[in-house]
């Protein structure tokens, strides 16, 4: 895997999540109880072997860059190769920053180039899972695949909207024969993870060529319109897999961790999960505290009931308060005799004594980051 290179598209769904992404991209959102999202995607990567890494951010990416540094919590502070912060260039043609995914790999084609990997692997950061990619490229090697795409195969009970995705119609081989969104002439749930291998060279032609053609969408005008000009295969990854693309996954996946069997999986299952190093003091509980089946990180303090919620580092949840199914990021203060049902709070958030907040577990209520209610 040191002759894979990874690039991490941030051009992807960055106000999906409202309130929660409005001064910060998708892949720096909290998630967890002390990591963000890109942490899961840096390591699985780390994990697998890789040592270069780039990463395709947007806008309102410094909080990323605050979070990341210099990559040295996931091996990647290096002299050679390492982590890259690829910022998109200006398009003197659009007002509205870059036009898709692929103006960003044009703009960053030099960086491509010059890297000593022969491979890459694309992939987005909203996809919260603890995979080795070793097998995968194994795999793409020894079907001689020209593109490899790893995807997910739903149940029929589980909760999606296969509309929203990209559907994979595979062969018995693992042979794309179609893909595109869900319609009726598919019965496939197999959806893309937007994970992608690919020759290093073969990417460098498909993005020329599509945008000297005048496409910008990586998707519909790489792969789709390639489909069957090109080798591409479809990998099966059959473990735990969050997609945080709206308020209620992000809400409902973080929720999912309170279950032990989840929890070991995305955390231990493949390897570990590495995040920016904080020295806080443990949390602190005090006498009048009660808490049950909750995650807390370090430097809150604890003297109301806290019962299957998460919450981020330096909480501060006073005596007579009482939080439940919520998720509380970092440095939220919540006063006394508070009472807090089914609420994301963001990070900096302060709720004033003897309020109530309830949403509910299909539609939570997010506070925005800083507010005072």
């Amino acid at each position: 895997m040191q002759n894979v290179m990874g690039i991490i598209n941030l051009n992807l769904g960055q106000d999906v999540l409202k309130e929660l992404t409005m001064g910060r991209p998708l892949a720096a959102l909290p998630f967890g109880g002390r990591y963000r999202l890109i942490d899961f995607i840096l390591s699985n990567m780390v994990n697998s072997g890789m040592q270069n890494v780039g990463i395709l951010v947007q806008d309102k990416y410094r909080a990323l860059m605050d979070h990341l540094r210099s990559g040295k919590e996931w091996d990647l502070a290096r002299k050679r190769d390492g982590l890259f912060i690829l910022p998109p260039s200006p398009n003197p043609c659009s007002s509205g920053g870059s036009r898709g995914s692929v103006e960003n790999f044009y703009n960053n084609l030099d960086y491509i180039e010059s890297s000593r990997q022969e491979y890459m692997l694309i992939t987005g950061s909203h996809i919260v899972c603890n995979l080795n990619y070793r097998k995968a490229f194994k795999f793409h090697k020894d079907m001689n695949a020209d593109i490899t795409i790893l995807y997910k195969e739903y149940d029929a009970e589980d909760e999606l909207e296969l509309s929203q995705y990209t559907i994979l119609d595979c062969q018995p081989d693992g042979r794309i024969s179609d893909m595109g969104s869900q319609s009726s002439r598919t019965a496939s749930r197999k959806v893309s993870m937007e994970m992608y291998l690919i020759e290093k060279r073969l990417l460098v032609e498909l993005i020329k060529d599509c945008q000297a053609r005048g496409g910008w969408d990586f998707v519909k005008d790489v792969l789709i319109k390639n489909v069957d000009k090109l080798k591409m295969f479809g990998y099966s990854y059959k473990g735990y897999a969050a997609r945080i693309d709206s308020i209620k996954n992000y809400y409902r996946h973080n929720m999912d961790l309170l279950r032990p069997e989840k929890w070991e999986e995305l955390f231990f299952k493949s390897g570990l999960v590495y995040t920016k190093v904080k020295d806080e003091a443990p949390v602190k509980y005090k006498e009048n505290a009660r808490v049950f089946n909750t995650m807390i990180a370090n430097g809150c303090i604890i003297e109301g009931r806290v019962e299957n919620s998460i919450l981020f580092r330096g909480v501060k949840v006073h005596k007579g308060a009482y939080i439940k199914d919520s998720i509380i990021m970092q440095k939220c203060e919540i006063a006394e005799n508070v009472i807090i049902e089914n609420v994301i709070c963001d990070k900096n958030v302060c709720i004033t004594r003897g309020k109530w907040l309830k949403g509910e577990k299909s539609y939570p209520l997010v506070v925005a980051k800083g507010t005072i209610v």
